[in-house]
C-alpha cells in the first residue's frame, strides 16, 4: 500500500495546487530573509586587519554626508515634506477634485497653477539646500593624504579621503586632520609618541599622547610595513571614544601585543606635531566621531506649524460654512455635490499663496543675514527657520573655541611680597640676569667640589636663607615653573621632530629624531622654540619662563635642560636636570609634581603645583595665598599654586623604595601610592601663586550680558574639566555678578543625587555647574525635579560632556520646557547638539568647519549671535507673523463676499469672481504690497541691541496667536461684509456691475490695509502699492470681459467705490489710532 502510494506520487507532476504547504512556506520565509538582508541596518561586529595582505571583507566607505536626501530619495522625501503641511495637503484635494466634471467650478489651472507654483518654489530651494551640502561633503571628502604603496616609486600615492580603505596605511602630518579612525604604527619621533588634538571629538583642549605599535616602530622606515606578515584584531565599533581593545599578532607568533586607546588616532583629531603613520581600522560611518553624532533631520519652524494649526481651524471653518449652506438650502437631490460645490467655492478661506509668501521671505531673510556689513561671514545654510531664531529661549554653547579662542595667556605671578603682571614682567627678566653670574659660579664650584671630592650635594646659595641675594625668590618660581610640568619641547623645521637630549648624542643627518638645537652650542639662541604638552596652561607657563630668561631647550624621559640667558648673549648658561618621579595631574587630585636632580649640584627638589583648594593645606602657613587666589579667581584667571620641598639622598632613597613597593602592590595599589606619594607633600615652601587666561572671543562678555538681558538662558556644554569651565563660566560673565555658583559634588547613588538637588534647591537664583557623569545619575532618578530646577537657573554648566550627552541635554529642554533651543558650537564633537537644536549654529574657525557644515547658520565668531537673535530673528519672525495673518485675511475676505452672494442670491454654488479675476487677485493686484511687508521693522537696528528686553515678548508668541488670528477674523467678516452688502445695495440694473464695485473696492481695501499694517516706510513697499494700483487700473480698461468699459469711466463707479472702501477702512484707522495713544506697545514707548 505504500509502495502503491509512493509510486503515484512520484508519477503525479507538480503544480501550484498540489505543492505542499511546509514548501510553499519556506519560500515566502526565503524571500522575506533576503529582504531582511538586503534592507536591515549593518551589523557591527569584530574584524581582522591585515599588515601586508590584501582585506577582503567590504566595510562601508570612508565618506562624510550631512546630505538629507540623494538621487532616488529626493523627490518622494520632498513631496512627503510638504504634504505633511495640511495647507498642502487640502489644496492637493482641492486640484484633484476639478478633474470631476460634475463638481468642477471653474478652469483646472486655477488650482494647479498656485499650487504647482508652491511645489516647484519648494522644491528648488531644497535641492539648493542641499546641493550646497554636497559640495561642502565633497570638498572635505576630496582632501588628499599619503597612502603607503608599495608599486610607486616614491613609496606612496596621493588619496582622496573618501577613497581610503580599511586595511590601507596612511601618512598624517602636523596639523592634518585624521580622515578615519587607525593604528597607530609609526611615527616621527624615536620613542613611538605623537601628541594629538582631540576638541573636534570630546571638547577638550589638552594634547593626548599617543603610542605607536612597539613592533612597527622598531622598522628602520615605512616601506618596510609592506613587508611584514601580521594582523590586528580589533573589537567591533562602538561610540565610546575612552576606550578601545584589540590585538597585533605576528602571523609566526612571534609577537603578540595588547593594545589600547593610546595606540589609536581617532578620525577628526589633528595630529599636533611631526607625522604619524597608522593603518585604517573603522571608515565612513563606523569611525567614534560619526557614532556620536546624530542622523541631520529635516527641521520645521515653530511659526509653520502655529500656521498648519491654524489652516486646520480655517478648514473647519469651511466646512462648517458649507453645511450652514446646506441647511439654508436643504438636503434635498444630490445635496453631497452641492456640499462639496460649497467647499470647493469657500476653499479661498485657506489661501495657497500662504506657503509661496512665507518661502520667498525666508529666501530674502536670509539673503538679509548673509549680506548684513556688521555680522559679515554669516552664511544660512538652511532657508526655512530663520524665524525660529526671534523665539529661541535657551542658547547651549560649546566652550572650547566658540567662547574661547583656546589660547591661554600668563597674566599674573605673585610671590607672596610683590605681585607682578605684564607691565612689570621685565623686571622679573632683568633680575634673572643681574643672578646669572651667581649661578654660574654656583655651577662652576660645584664642578670644582665634586672633582676635588667634595660634597656635591650642599647647595652653595640659595639653601642658606642668610646668604639670598636680591631676586631670589622671583628666580626660585621662574625654575620651579620651568620645571615643574610635562611640557616637550618642538622644533619647527620641515619633520617637526621632538627636541630630546638624546637626540643630540646619537641622531645622525639621517636620523629620524634629528633636532636642530644643538643643547651643546649656547650659541644657538636664535631658534624660536614651540612646545608640546597634554595641557596649554603648561605651555602658558614654560613659555612664560622662556620670556624672562629661562628657557626650556631639550627634554625626554630621564633628562631636562635649561638655558639661562645672560647679559652677554655668547654665555648663556645650561643647567642640566635629571628627572627622578613624575606625578601627572588627575582630576582627583587636582595637583602635579615632580623631582628633579641638577646633574652639577646634585641637589634634589620635589616641585609640586595644583589647583588652591588642595594646596593650602598642603604648603607652610601663609597668611596671603587664600585671599590672593580669590581675587585672581574673580578676574576669571586659571590659578596654580607652585611650591618646593629640598630632599637630601636619604629622604629620596626613603621614598623611593616606599614608592616601588606600592606601585608592585596587587591590592588596593592606587590607595598605597597615593598614601606614600602624600607623606613627601607635607609643610612645602610656597612659591608663587599664578593666574592664567584662557583668552575669550572678540566681544563674548557684552553678547553673553545682551543674551541675558534679553532673557535668553544660556547654558555652557563642555567636554573640558570642571576647574576649567567655572574660570571660563565667570571670566566670560556666563554668569552675573550678583549671582553665585554652585558645584554639584560628584553624584553616584540614588541618595547622593536626592542630597545634592536638595541642597541646590535651597540656593534661589544660583547658576548650577554639573558634570556628565553626575548628570547621568541625577536624569536616571530624579530627571522631573533636575530639569525643573535647571531650567530655572539663570545659567547651567555642564562640563565632561560626550557629544551624545549635549543633543539628549538639547532634547530634554525641548520636551520639559517646550521653548525652543539654540545651540552654538564650533567643532565635530558639537555636531549632534547642532542638529538635535531647534537652530544650529556653527561656528567656522581654527578647529574645522565639520560644525558649521553641520549647521542651519554659519557664523566666525560667537558674539554675531546676538545681532543674529536680536536683530535678524526678530524681523524674520515679525514679519512672517504679519505675512502670514495678512495672506490669510486676504482669504478671509474674498471668502466672506462669495458666503453673502451665495446667501442673497438663492444659496447658489456660483463663483462671484470667475476665471482670471480670482488668480489675479491674489497675485497681480496684491502679490507685490502684501509681500513687501517683509520690509517692514518696528524698530531700528540700533534699538533692538539697546533695549534687548524687547526681545522678551517675542518668546511668548504674541504676534501671531490664537488671539490675532480672530482679530483678523472679524476684520475680515466686517470687510467682506460691508463691500458686497454695498455693492449690491449701490448697484443699479446689471451684474456685472456688482462685480466691478465690489471687486474695485475689495482691490483698494488691501492697498489701504496694507499701509495701515506698515510700520516703517521703505521706498520698494510705495513703489509696490503704486505698481499694483496701475496694474489694476490697466486690467479695468483691459479685461472687458469682466467690466463694463462705460460704467466704469462714469462718476457713480467712483463714488460707489470710495464710500465702499472709505466705510470698510475708516473704522479701523481709527481704532488703530486710539490703541496707539491709549495702550501703544512697548517698542513705540522707545522710539
Amino acid at each position: 500500500m505504500d509502495d502503491a502510494t509512493s509510486q503515484n506520487s512520484a508519477a503525479t507532476p507538480m503544480t501550484r495546487e498540489n505543492i505542499p504547504l511546509l514548501n510553499r512556506q519556506r519560500n515566502r520565509w526565503y524571500l522575506f530573509s533576503c529582504w531582511r538582508k538586503w534592507f536591515r541596518p549593518r551589523e557591527l561586529r569584530a574584524r581582522t586587519v591585515n599588515l601586508g595582505r590584501v582585506n577582503t571583507e567590504k566595510f562601508p566607505p570612508n565618506e562624510i554626508r550631512n546630505q538629507k536626501y540623494n538621487f532616488i530619495t529626493f523627490l518622494p522625501l520632498v513631496l512627503f515634506e510638504q504634504f505633511r503641511f495640511f495647507l498642502n495637503l487640502y489644496f492637493l484635494l482641492m486640484a484633484l477634485s476639478q478633474f470631476i466634471p460634475d463638481i468642477r467650478i471653474g478652469y483646472p489651472y486655477t488650482y494647479w497653477g498656485p499650487l504647482g507654483f508652491v511645489l516647484m518654489v519648494t522644491i528648488c530651494r531644497e535641492a539648493v539646500d542641499d546641493l550646497r551640502r554636497h559640495q561642502r561633503d565633497h570638498e572635505v571628502n576630496s582632501q588628499k593624504y599619503k597612502r603607503l604603496s608599495s608599486t610607486n616609486i616614491s613609496g606612496y600615492e596621493m588619496v582622496p579621503s573618501s577613497k581610503l580603505k580599511v586595511g590601507d596605511v596612511i601618512i598624517v602630518e602636523k596639523n592634518e586632520r585624521v580622515p578615519a579612525d587607525l593604528i597607530l604604527l609609526r611615527t616621527s619621533d624615536r620613542s613611538g609618541s605623537v601628541f594629538v588634538r582631540t576638541d573636534q571629538l570630546d571638547g577638550e583642549t589638552d594634547w593626548k599622547p599617543r603610542l605607536a605599535v612597539p613592533y612597527t616602530q622598531k622598522l628602520s622606515r615605512d616601506s618596510e610595513l609592506h613587508s611584514i606578515d601580521a594582523s590586528f584584531y580589533v573589537e567591533k565599533p562602538q561610540n565610546d571614544i575612552h576606550s578601545f581593545i584589540a590585538t597585533f599578532c605576528m602571523a609566526d607568533g612571534s609577537e603578540d601585543t595588547g593594545l589600547s586607546v593610546e595606540n589609536t588616532l581617532w578620525a577628526n583629531t589633528v595630529v599636533a606635531a611631526g607625522t604619524a603613520t597608522g593603518i585604517v581600522i573603522y571608515t565612513g560611518c563606523e569611525t567614534r566621531s560619526v557614532m556620536n553624532n546624530s542622523q541631520p533631520r529635516s527641521k520645521v519652524g515653530l511659526l509653520d506649524m502655529e500656521i498648519n494649526g491654524l489652516t486646520k481651524v480655517l478648514f473647519c471653518a469651511v466646512l462648517g460654512l458649507s453645511l450652514v449652506m446646506m441647511m439654508l438650502k436643504g438636503f434635498g437631490g444630490p445635496w453631497y455635490r452641492y456640499m462639496f460645490r460649497f467647499v470647493l467655492l469657500f476653499s479661498y478661506i485657506i489661501p495657497i499663496s500662504l506657503r509661496v509668501n512665507l518661502d520667498m521671505g525666508k529666501a530674502f531673510y536670509s539673503w538679509q543675514m548673509q549680506n548684513d556689513s556688521n555680522i559679515q561671514g554669516t552664511v544660512v545654510r538652511s532657508t526655512t527657520i530663520p524665524e525660529e531664531l526671534g523665539r529661541i529661549s535657551y542658547v547651549l554653547t560649546d566652550k572650547t573655541g566658540t567662547l574661547t579662542q583656546n589660547e591661554m595667556v600668563f597674566k599674573k605671578i605673585h610671590l607672596g611680597i610683590v605681585s607682578h603682571d605684564a607691565d612689570t614682567f621685565h623686571h622679573i627678566g632683568q633680575m634673572i640676569q643681574k643672578l646669572s653670574g651667581n649661578i654660574l659660579q654656583q655651577q662652576q664650584g660645584s664642578l670644582s667640589s665634586s672633582s676635588s671630592g667634595g660634597d656635591s650635594t650642599k647647595p652653595m646659595m640659595f639653601g642658606n636663607r642668610m646668604r639670598r641675594p636680591e631676586g631670589w625668590r622671583e628666580w626660585e618660581a621662574v625654575r620651579a615653573l620651568a620645571l615643574c610640568h610635562n611640557v616637550t619641547p618642538v622644533s619647527d623645521d620641515e619633520d617637526n621632530r621632538s627636541v630630546s637630549t638624546a637626540s643630540t648624542v646619537t641622531g645622525g643627518n639621517n636620523s629620524p629624531t634629528k633636532s636642530v638645537i644643538n643643547i651643546e652650542a649656547p650659541g644657538s639662541t636664535d631658534t624660536e622654540h614651540q612646545y608640546q604638552a597634554a595641557s596649554p596652561d603648561e605651555i602658558a607657563l614654560v613659555k612664560w619662563t622662556e620670556q624672562v630668561g629661562l628657557t626650556l631647550i631639550a627634554r625626554d624621559l630621564n633628562t631636562m635642560t635649561l638655558q639661562v640667558k645672560t647679559p652677554s648673549e655668547d654665555n648663556d648658561i645650561l643647567l642640566h636636570y635629571q628627572i627622578l618621579q613624575l606625578f601627572p595631574f588627575t582630576s582627583e587630585s587636582k595637583r602635579m609634581g615632580i623631582i628633579v636632580r641638577e646633574s652639577k649640584t646634585g641637589q634634589i627638589t620635589f616641585y609640586l603645583k595644583g589647583a588652591d583648594v588642595v594646596m593650602s593645606s598642603i604648603v607652610q602657613y601663609n597668611d596671603w595665598l587664600s585671599e590672593e587666589s580669590g581675587n585672581m579667581a574673580r578676574e576669571g584667571l586659571r590659578t596654580l599654586v607652585v611650591a618646593k620641598k629640598v630632599l637630601t639622598e636619604e629622604q629620596y632613597s626613603d621614598f623611593e623604595t616606599r614608592y616601588n613597593a606600592a606601585r608592585l602592590s596587587i591590592t588596593d595599589r592606587v590607595a598605597k601610592v597615593a598614601a606614600v606619594t602624600e607623606s613627601l607633600e607635607r609643610e612645602l615652601e610656597l612659591l608663587c601663586l599664578t593666574g592664567v587666561e584662557d583668552r575669550l572671543q572678540e566681544n563674548v562678555r557684552p553678547t553673553l550680558e545682551l543674551l541675558r538681558n534679553a532673557g535668553v538662558r544660556v547654558w555652557m556644554l563642555t567636554g573640558d574639566k570642571l576647574e576649567t569651565a567655572c574660570c571660563i563660566a565667570k571670566s566670560s560673565q556666563l554668569i552675573g555678578r550678583n549671582q553665585g555658583l554652585h558645584v554639584l559634588r560628584s553624584v553616584k547613588t540614588r541618595t547622593d543625587a536626592h542630597q545634592e538637588l536638595n541642597s541646590f534647591r535651597r540656593k534661589q537664583g544660583h547658576a548650577l555647574v554639573i558634570s556628565g557623569e553626575s548628570l547621568e545619575v541625577c536624569l536616571q532618578y530624579y530627571r522631573p525635579e533636575f530639569l525643573e530646577l535647571a531650567t530655572a537657573s539663570p545659567a547651567v554648566v555642564c562640563c565632561r560632556c560626550s557629544p551624545t550627552q549635549k543633543a539628549q541635554v538639547v532634547a530634554l529642554i525641548q520636551k520639559h520646557t517646550g521653548k525652543r533651543t539654540c545651540a552654538v558650537g564650533d567643532g565635530g564633537n558639537d555636531v549632534s547638539m547642532i542638529q538635535q537644536a531647534d537652530a544650529g549654529v556653527g561656528i567656522e574657525g581654527r578647529e574645522g568647519r565639520q560644525a558649521s557644515l553641520a549647521g542651519d547658520f554659519s557664523i566666525p565668531q560667537f558674539s554675531h549671535i546676538a545681532k543674529l537673535l536680536l536683530i535678524h530673528g526678530r524681523r524674520s519672525y515679525k514679519r512672517s507673523a504679519a505675512l502670514s495673518q495678512f495672506v490669510i485675511h486676504r482669504g478671509l475676505i474674498i471668502t466672506t463676499l462669495q458666503a453673502v452672494f451665495s446667501a442673497v442670491f438663492y444659496l447658489s454654488s456660483v463663483a462671484l469672481y470667475q476665471g482670471f479675476l480670482m488668480v489675479g487677485y491674489s497675485t497681480l493686484y496684491t502679490m507685490f504690497p502684501v509681500f513687501s511687508l517683509v520690509l517692514d521693522q518696528d524698530i531700528t537696528s540700533e534699538t533692538a541691541v539697546t533695549y534687548p528686553e524687547l526681545y522678551k515678548d517675542l518668546s511668548k508668541g504674541r504676534s501671531l496667536s490664537y488671539k490675532t488670528f480672530f482679530i483678523w477674523v472679524l476684520i475680515s467678516i466686517y470687510q467682506g461684509g460691508v463691500i458686497m452688502y454695498g455693492a449690491l445695495i449701490l448697484f443699479v440694473d446689471e451684474f456685472i456691475h456688482i462685480v466691478a464695485i465690489s471687486f474695485s473696492a475689495l482691490i483698494m481695501t488691501e492697498l489701504i490695509m496694507v499701509a495701515l499694517t506698515v510700520r516703517t516706510w521703505h521706498r520698494l513697499m510705495v513703489l509696490a502699492e503704486l505698481f499694483s494700483l496701475a496694474l489694476y487700473l490697466i486690467s479695468l480698461a483691459v479685461l472687458h470681459e469682466y467690466f463694463d468699459w462705460e460704467f466704469i469711466w462714469s462718476y457713480d463707479f467712483l463714488w460707489k467705490v470710495s464710500l465702499i472702501t472709505l466705510v470698510s477702512c475708516l473704522p479701523l484707522y481709527i481704532i488703530k489710532f486710539l490703541r496707539k495713544k491709549c495702550s501703544p506697545p512697548s517698542y513705540l514707548k522707545l522710539s
